[in-house]
């Protein structure tokens, strides 16, 4: 396949043959006989980006579940609607937030929802909401698992009993691997902290099916091994995730990061608050860093922890997005003086500190553009904007997604012999960068085979 008419980053404009799934040549290029020739018509060709931070399996089943919160949702009339939807089965709630109708509770969703079982999601990720249906189906002939209050019928940190509980299996990525690469994402880093040598088998069949074309970079427990992994599946990081009202012991965590260093494997860390940021840099300094060790988040970064994080060599993977997503209610929630501290970024790169870009969908927006978009104006849905010094070029916001999913210090670039995992802008990089949110992507491609496909399109 030869592409024709490409720009391509920091190369002017030309053309890229793709052959056995790699990059065969670059230049001025006369096609083959019976060669499929694509008209870039001007427009970047970039590496594909990587997402450096996604929940796979939670975003397929989000794809499937009600919005229960901000910004479908605002309200408890919004709520009610929402949940009163006619079926007589299971339904799976997403994304809820108290500012939506409080904290819920079971008696709360049996007014709302009483002749079917229901189940609603924190925003955070780990708390569920169960009504009354649901708790007498769960706990069937079964104790309560620890995490759940049955009277309240909150449940925190209960996915794995939910998933036994339920029988339940990973669900199809097929419509996830479509929605990345329209997007132009051939790669992600699975990053869930639970993710074991099943969730490696089915990642696995999922690629080799062609439902999931992305290469994945699979972080998770101590458990998986390199003997999990093949077929387009790396090892990635232990991944460790913290939360502030119950730290696990701090021997053990420094524990648990040597042992991974131990076994050539680097630590990531989930650091959404000031509190879960100070604990884990004195871990690293305690059992020590090398290179691949990472800070997920860093959600609240005050001056003293961005210089710790460079002093460490550590990198961070941050969700410029949540401040065009959750901005408002940052503003309303966070204590004005640690506004500035929210999902920083130029600190981060003044700092001499990695920085690369991740989704954390289903919890954020899966698209890399309106983020890149994010990262640039710092703006919030209602126009203002917040710690507008964090800003970046939008250069630097495409480079958070070209970095290198294990060495995350190196671009990725358009090589003789680099692998065929490419997208294709609409446009060139002067309108691309000075409207990153209305960037469409025409083409992309995983390993030269073309799994997005919009080349016919109109040009925007």
């Amino acid at each position: 396949m030869l592409i024709r008419g490409a720009e391509r980053d920091g190369s002017g404009q030309g053309d890229v043959r793709i052959a056995h799934g790699r990059i065969a040549a670059i230049g001025q290029l006369a096609p083959r006989d019976g060669e499929r020739v694509i008209d870039a018509r001007g427009g970047l060709l970039l590496p594909g980006l990587h997402d450096h931070h996604i929940h796979v399996a939670a975003l397929a089943a989000a794809l499937t579940s009600v919005p229960c919160g901000p910004p479908a949702i605002h309200d408890l009339d919004g709520l009610t609607a929402a949940l009163r939807r006619p079926g007589r089965g299971w339904l799976r709630g997403i994304g809820y937030h108290e500012s939506v109708a409080g904290l819920l509770d079971r008696s709360a969703l049996d007014v709302i929802a009483p002749d079917r079982p229901v189940r609603v999601q924190h925003r955070g990720g780990r708390m569920w909401f169960l009504n009354g249906a649901a708790l007498d189906l769960l706990l069937a002939g079964q104790p309560a698992p620890p995490g759940l209050d049955r009277a309240t019928g909150r449940l925190f940190e209960g996915d794995a009993w939910l998933k036994t509980a339920l029988g339940s299996h990973p669900p199809s990525f097929a419509e996830v691997g479509a929605l990345l690469a329209r997007v132009g994402v051939t790669g992600v880093t699975e990053i869930s902290p639970a993710n074991d040598a099943v969730i490696a088998r089915h990642v696995v069949a999922e690629r080799r099916s062609g439902r999931f074309p992305q290469t994945v970079l699979l972080a998770g427990s101590a458990g998986l091994s390199s003997s999990d992994v093949g077929d387009g599946l790396r090892l990635g990081p232990l991944k460790l995730h913290l939360h502030e009202a119950d730290l696990p012991p701090f021997d053990a965590t420094v524990a648990a990061i040597r042992d991974a260093h131990d076994r050539d494997r680097p630590v990531a860390v989930h650091c959404a608050t000031e509190v879960e940021l100070v604990f884990t840099l004195a871990a690293f300094d305690e059992a020590g860093a090398v290179r691949g060790d990472r800070i997920e988040h860093a959600s609240i970064a005050p001056d003293t922890a961005v210089a710790e994080i460079a002093r460490l060599g550590l990198a961070v993977v941050s969700q410029p997005h949540f401040i065009a997503e959750r901005g408002d209610a940052y503003a309303r929630d966070v204590d004005p003086a640690d506004q500035r501290l929210l999902y920083r970024l130029h600190a981060f790169i003044a700092a001499g500190v990695t920085l690369a870009g991740g989704s954390d969908a289903p919890f954020g927006g899966s698209d890399p553009w309106a983020s890149m978009a994010a990262a640039v104006t710092r703006t919030t849905p209602s126009g203002a904007v917040i710690g507008p010094s964090e800003a970046l070029t939008p250069e630097q916001a495409l480079g958070l997604y070209l970095a290198a999913p294990e060495q995350l210090d190196h671009r990725r670039r358009i090589a003789i012999g680099a692998p065929a995992d490419l997208c294709l802008l609409d446009r060139g990089w002067v309108r691309a960068r000075a409207d990153l949110a209305s960037v469409r992507v025409r083409g992309t491609w995983i390993d030269g085979v073309l799994v997005h496909d919009g080349i016919d399109q109109a040009p925007a």
